[in-house]
């Protein structure tokens, strides 16, 4: 089994290959943001070379996207029209009560000013299904043939079509599907008995126009990535990661974009948890920081957490699809430091990008970068970035940086960089409290993974914020995301509506959809080509305390559905709620809203391999030393005499003292002083921050 993981970046994009031999090769390129398929096919024909096999070697091709999440972002999508129940037009412009600015009256409404659906592209028919699936008002078929014609006339390059409580009977969204193909043979159509078959009216219409609105272009990347891989010779089928930690095949992809809306960020999380399993810390916080961004997720004992309702959102939009608990920030290697008309130093989230890219990349870039100060700070060096196949000017990043910031606050280039490392450090360190501090988790209790091409450079510092004892560096952390790409499972979750409370179950209701869905997530990886022996189903439900407005996922209990499973469902709710609200309330009914099956295909994951053994001294791998700038306790600058190791020369059971650098070719490992590294079996470093030493390890 020959495997290849491609996760394409907003600055780079990584490639981690992985055989059954154990052979591992990894590569790092720069994105194409005109084409993202141009560097993903170039990337997988250098690393094939580089790994001694053909492209037509490869039995899988694993993929993950921030294609669907900058189409929504940029407001770039397709011109879409909609097609709903009458007196329900303006469902996706009303949305919810909740404002961005609770009370002004003075606010652009973002789901209003850059509108999914422009409103004479939403078209009503007469028809009606109540909440029990049974049909009120039969679907007028001639009044939704003229829509259609209307709409195709119009110019829409996608249909959109949302009916009430069709997530209980969809009968007549499927009509409506055989009109459209009657009429527009190609269109994009989505349905929202098939994108999100659960109830709430504006999140279910939000999540198929989104669907639709990034439908064409998504899907006609994912073809064109298909056939441009075909004609190179990849045999397999492309994977992609889904919000949720998945993968589907690029057939299921391309009729559900949504479901790669967050693709992107998903992979660096899976990988994390990969990493700190193999070094004995399972619960991880992962800190990814790339070029643009950093991602940031939280997985106690290793295990992924889903987001709340309320909290699955892409850009302005909410998007009722299921999401892992990762999230981005506009802070990274590119992000511009910049004083600001009111004299405030800032730091992003404006990003240089990969074009012109920081200015100490000679590329025509002249803002000063998170970069530049750290090549100003000695942190790196100018022969050494990328293992010397891009070189990087120390003149060109001082200059900028006294330019732009240091002559602008009257500072030495010096304490300028320290503040730019320090100001982008604090938002990384912030966004991290956000997620576990004040989700009910202490970052005493985790290990920080420092991922990407920059998260090393930074999660030394992060760490001594936050009081994480430890500090994990993956033996390849600029292409931790492309790992965890070849570190999860095939994957898909199918959801529906149930309605039904702890004191009056419909127990035939549940365990008739639970088998309905058990079935239809079977034949859908049997679809892709899955032995059903393969398959593990896991089931969940969608809960809340009868009165509230929103649920909590809950782990289904195993057995027959009757009296006493109902009742450990509810008790499982009452820990799950306990555990995310710091309170339980037995004495009241739970309500079961919806119910999940996710059907899982295990893949084989890539084992992580033991590296040869060595005894406490690292000296072997000292290849340079180095003035390397720090602060004192007081945040004054201190230069330090800092060795520089070779990672490639660090054995298993080396130790050593900060500060230190780390070189390699995917990414730069600062260890700050009174830290200290050991690298463990797998080649991992590990930094002991000094909060360690205090006793604040739990």
């Amino acid at each position: 089994m020959k495997r290849i993981g491609v996760d394409v970046g907003g600055t780079f994009t990584d490639l981690m290959y992985w055989d059954e031999a154990g052979s591992v090769s990894v590569h790092k390129i720069p994105s194409t943001p005109q084409d993202p398929s141009l560097a993903t096919v170039n990337g997988v024909q250098q690393l094939a070379d580089a790994a001694g096999i053909s492209v037509s070697d490869l039995d899988q091709f694993l993929h993950g996207t921030t294609v669907a999440t900058n189409i929504v972002l940029e407001h770039n999508g397709s011109d879409i029209g909609l097609i709903t129940t009458e007196g329900f037009r303006d469902i996706l412009h009303i949305a919810r009560k909740k404002r961005p600015l609770n009370y002004s009256s003075y606010q652009d409404l973002p789901w209003q000013k850059w509108q999914l659906v422009r409103r004479r592209n939403r078209r009503v028919v007469p028809e009606r299904i109540n909440a029990a699936g049974e049909v009120l008002v039969p679907l007028d078929l001639d009044a939704v043939r003229e829509q259609v014609r209307e709409l195709k006339s119009s110019g829409v390059q996608a249909i959109a079509v949302c009916f009430l409580h069709s997530y209980r009977n969809p009968v007549h969204e499927q009509a409506v599907k055989r009109i459209i193909e009657q009429e527009c043979p190609g269109m994009f159509v989505s349905l929202s008995s098939e994108v999100a078959p659960q109830y709430r009216e504006y999140e279910r219409f939000s999540t198929t126009a989104l669907n639709a609105f990034v439908g064409p272009r998504v899907s006609g990347y994912i073809d064109s990535l298909a056939e441009t891989t075909r004609e190179a010779g990849v045999r397999g089928d492309i994977r992609l990661m889904t919000s949720a930690g998945g993968l589907i095949s690029s057939r299921l992809a391309a009729d559900n974009p949504v479901l790669l809306l967050t693709s992107g960020v998903v992979a660096g999380l899976l990988g994390g948890c990969a990493i700190g399993a193999a070094s004995g810390h399972p619960s991880v916080i992962t800190l990814d920081v790339g070029g643009t961004s950093a991602d940031i997720g939280v997985a106690p004992d290793g295990k992924l957490r889903m987001k709340h309702l309320l909290d699955t959102r892409i850009g302005d939009y909410h998007a009722m699809v299921p999401m892992a608990e990762v999230d981005t920030i506009g802070a990274g290697g590119g992000s511009i430091a910049f004083v600001d008309a009111g004299g405030m130093f800032r730091v992003g989230p404006r990003s240089a990008g990969a074009t012109p890219g920081p200015a100490c990349y000679a590329r025509g870039g002249t803002e000063p970068t998170s970069t530049d100060a750290m090549v100003a700070m000695g942190w790196l060096r100018a022969d050494s970035f990328l293992s010397g196949s891009m070189f990087v000017d120390p003149q060109l990043a001082t200059k900028s940086i006294d330019e732009h910031i240091a002559h602008k606050l009257d500072t030495s280039v010096e304490q300028a960089a320290i503040g730019i490392f320090q100001i982008l450090a604090h938002a990384m360190t912030e966004a991290i409290s956000l997620h576990s501090v004040r989700k009910g988790y202490d970052p005493r209790d985790f290990s920080l993974v420092a991922e990407g091409g920059a998260g090393p450079l930074y999660a030394w510092h992060i760490a001594e914020q936050l009081r994480v004892p430890r500090v994990i560096v993956p033996h390849h952390p600029g292409i931790a995301s492309a790992m965890g790409l070849l570190s999860t499972d095939i994957r898909v979750e199918t959801p529906a509506t149930v309605w039904t409370s702890s004191t009056d179950p419909d127990l035939d209701r549940i365990a008739a959809e639970f088998d309905r869905l058990s079935t239809q997530a079977v034949e859908q990886l049997a679809g892709d080509g899955l032995d059903p022996s393969e398959i593990v189903l896991e089931r969940s439900l969608d809960c809340r305390y009868i009165g509230q407005g929103y649920e909590l996922r809950v782990p289904a209990p195993s057995g027959e559905v009757d009296a006493e499973w109902v009742a450990r469902t509810a008790e499982a709710f009452h820990e799950v709620h306990e555990r995310t609200y710091s309170q339980r309330f037995d004495d009241k009914p739970v309500h079961l809203v919806n119910v999940r099956v996710a059907a899982v295909g295990r893949v084989g994951h890539v084992p992580l391999a033991d590296i040869e053994e060595g005894g406490p001294d690292a000296s072997a791998a000292v290849k340079d030393t180095t003035e390397a700038l720090f602060w004192t306790a007081d945040n004054q600058p201190k230069t330090f005499d800092t060795p520089v190791y070779d990672r490639a020369l660090l054995k298993a059971g080396n130790v050593f003292a900060g500060p230190a650098i780390v070189e390699q070719f995917d990414s730069t490992t600062v260890v700050g002083p009174q830290q200290t590294a050991t690298i463990d079996r797998v080649g991992h470093i590990i930094i002991e921050t000094a909060v360690s030493t205090e006793g604040g390890q739990r």
